[in-house]
């Protein structure tokens, strides 16, 4: 079978291609990474000293043409969360168009354009995606659901949270798969009743096995246009009506609420830990021990704001250290530097507490060992990087089940 070529966005240090990559059957033939608030582009010099500079754009997408990105079978990408209401323009007979800067659009942009569109989609976001915004809960989900529909793709999602298939790190998050009209899986969406695909027959559960609870299916079309439901979807309600898994049909939606199925073997935090010797740096001190303990712990105080208005403040305790016999808690992107703080990893050795080093991180997301390591990148920037990654063994699976079904 021929390699599927690949159009990577918002690709970042290249989770998403480390991913098919080792599923094989993949072959990324552009990408794209810029970073708007960066002078120094870190993330896209990573990617381009791992995979090499050819055919890698480090451009604003929204300024990148359409023509120039080549054609390709698979468009896959982990865009950012934002708002993604739309407007009415009156200067020009575009109709629907996305607030500016919102990256969602680009993509739309780009499937709407290609003549010859991508087969297959594979798309990653934050859980918060399905219940956005806080006034119109799902709102956000419906117009993606709706934009793709009627540009011709049947749609697959689930929120997968990677602990519970075994990797190493409790990081939650929606995946997108979506197949056009024209492919044998759109019709095989069409032939299968949606809680087969939901349990069974889907991407998804062919990936992520879910047990079967016989839980009653919520369906609902979205027939209205994009400026109403914009306007209108879902307004005044409290929760979403978009569960953690669905299927969107031929302008259906049907979701459920999936429970993981799974009882393997589970990777541990203590199974990541580098053996070799660590620098002092990753050590906590004596002397900032209390604060890092005051940080972790549970509080019950009264605060003052900047401006003298006291308020009740009140959290729970962190576990401190951090368990080592199980999956760790998902990565931040502050996860770096020497400072105390409430949500970085700490763990315990016989040297004593200490945080994870940029391999140790790079483990728990499951990319290679000094995969972002390079002379002009910081430890803290690493960090940074890989509380923005995805867990690399999640796309695999995705992948390799995407590869299994359009081989039939």
């Amino acid at each position: 079978m021929q390699k599927l070529k690949v159009c990577e966005l918002f690709a970042g240090v290249g989770g998403f291609r480390l991913g098919l990559e080792k599923c094989g059957g993949f072959e990324v033939v552009w990408s794209n990474q810029w970073e708007p608030s960066t002078k120094m582009q870190h993330a896209s010099i990573v990617y381009e000293a791992r995979f090499g500079p050819k055919n890698h754009s480090n451009k604003d997408i929204e300024q990148v043409k359409t023509e120039d990105i080549p054609d390709h079978d698979v468009l896959v990408g982990g865009f950012p969360c934002q708002d993604y209401s739309v407007a009415t323009t009156l200067k020009n007979s575009k109709g629907l168009v996305g607030k500016k800067g919102v990256l969602w659009w680009s993509i739309h942009r780009i499937l709407k354009e290609k003549k010859s569109k991508p087969n297959y989609l594979i798309l990653e976001n934050v859980d918060r995606l399905l219940k956005s915004p806080s006034n119109q809960r799902g709102r956000d989900f419906a117009i993606m659901l709706k934009c793709l529909g009627d540009l011709g793709y049947g749609v697959e999602w689930r929120v997968i949270n990677a602990a519970d298939y075994g990797m190493p790190q409790r990081r939650r998050r929606i995946f997108i798969v979506a197949a056009h009209k024209s492919t044998e899986l759109h019709a095989s969406f069409s032939r299968n009743s949606a809680r087969g695909l939901l349990y069974k027959h889907g991407v998804f559960s062919s990936a992520f096995s879910v047990q079967n609870d016989n839980q009653n299916i919520v369906e609902f079309s979205l027939s209205d246009g994009l400026e109403s439901i914009s306007k209108a979807f879902n307004k005044g309600q409290k929760l979403s009506p978009f569960q953690n898994s669905g299927v969107y049909i031929n302008g259906v939606v049907s979701t459920i609420k999936t429970t993981p199925n799974y009882d393997g073997p589970i990777t541990t935090i203590a199974r990541l830990l580098q053996n070799k010797k660590v620098d002092d740096e990753y050590y906590i001190s004596s002397k900032d021990l209390p604060k890092w303990e005051y940080l972790k712990g549970a509080k019950k105080e009264v605060r003052i704001t900047k401006d003298g208005f006291e308020y009740n403040y009140a959290e729970g305790n962190m576990v401190f250290p951090d368990a080592l016999d199980k999956p760790s808690r998902t990565i931040i992107t502050g996860e770096g530097g020497k400072s105390p703080s409430r949500f970085k990893h700490v763990v315990h050795t016989k040297k004593g507490l200490r945080r994870l080093t940029p391999i140790e991180l790079e483990r728990l997301n499951m990319f290679p060992d000094n995969h972002t390591k390079l002379e002009r990148i910081s430890d803290t920037k690493r960090a940074f990087f890989m509380g923005n990654a995805l867990v690399v063994g999640v796309v695999e699976k995705i992948g390799s089940a995407l590869l299994q079904k359009i081989s039939r």
